[in-house]
């Protein structure tokens, strides 16, 4: 059986799409234990197109919802896990787009999309389909982004950017402000402090985003205890929940569909301790100015619906 590897390589999006596209992330995970691997939710919408078999997903872990394979897939906003049913072998590419982007690039508010798995293809249409074949014929990584720089920016161009209309500034801004904060701000004051009702921001928030603004916070929330739970030095629970200030056992169970401990232990990637312990883990060279290449340390899980920091929410 061979060693398990796993390879990320990180990239940003041509300076034109960066308010609409966050970060390209390549992985190539090989030589795992079979499993599923809970894609946990956050700030971002996520695309994924394989370069390898099919993958195998459901909007939720444990609970019963189908099974569907995509070879390539977008998903919205959520608050609970995506299931990715894996045999060890994980080989694509993962593209984070801004709730803006999701108007831009898709045609539709991120609301549109909150909840759900959807084939690429059928949001990007005829205009994905050259250059995702390009992209799984591409050698290289550099090619790879390239390609997916032109796929996107075609898009853009299609609509003239933000298409429709763009989000209520009010909305922007109450984004803006849940996410600085990491969700530990309270929705009333934001609120009061725009000249909002609560519940007027409320119906605004979700008709744009998919998620009330308290769902959106609690996921900041979780999405933070995430990042310090599988951090390389990961802290204890206790104090995961303490910094993040989550509810930590209940937020796991309804995001994850398991306590934190079951979680950590059905990880099998988490399980597998990659890297090997005393083993130097190689870099890469940079190839182009804006694109880093290198092995990843894990237990920063690659794959998919990753923490991403996009600096331009809406």
């Amino acid at each position: 059986m061979e060693a398990p590897t796993a390879t990320r390589i990180d990239a940003r999006p041509a300076p034109a799409l960066r308010r609409y596209v966050g970060s390209y992330v390549g992985f190539d995970l090989r030589g795992f234990p079979a499993g599923v691997h809970c894609g946990p939710p956050g700030r971002v919408l996520t695309a994924v197109i394989s370069l390898s078999d099919p993958m195998e997903m459901a909007v939720g872990v444990g609970d019963g919802s189908p099974v569907t394979r995509f070879d390539s897939v977008a998903g919205g906003l959520m608050c609970r896990s995506v299931a990715i049913h894996h045999d060890g072998r994980q080989y694509g590419v993962q593209v984070s787009l801004t709730p803006r982007g999701a108007r831009a690039v898709y045609g539709m508010p991120a609301a549109a999309l909150a909840h759900g798995l959807v084939p690429l293809d059928e949001l990007l249409g005829a205009l994905g389909v050259e250059p995702v074949d390009r992209l799984r014929a591409a050698t290289t990584w550099a090619a790879r982004f390239a390609v997916l720089d032109e796929l996107f920016l075609r898009a853009v161009g299609r609509g003239g950017g933000e298409r429709l209309f763009r989000a209520r500034p009010e909305v922007a801004e109450a984004l803006r402000r849940l996410v600085a904060a990491q969700g530990r701000v309270q929705v009333g004051a934001v609120a009061t402090e725009l000249g909002w009702s609560r519940r007027y921001l409320t119906e605004r928030f979700r008709d744009e985003v998919g998620l009330s603004p308290k769902t959106f916070a609690r996921v900041l929330r979780f999405e933070h205890a995430h990042h310090l739970a599988t951090a390389h030095d990961p802290l204890p629970w206790a104090d995961v929940a303490a910094v993040s200030e989550a509810h930590l056992v209940r937020d796991w169970r309804e995001f994850t569909g398991r306590s934190p401990t079951a979680w950590r232990r059905g990880e099998v990637l988490l399980k597998a301790g990659w890297p090997p312990k005393g083993r130097v883990v190689p870099t890469g060279r940079v190839v182009t100015d804006r694109l880093s290449v290198g092995r990843t340390s894990f237990p920063r899980l690659p794959f998919p619906f990753l923490q991403d920091r996009p600096a331009t929410l809406l």
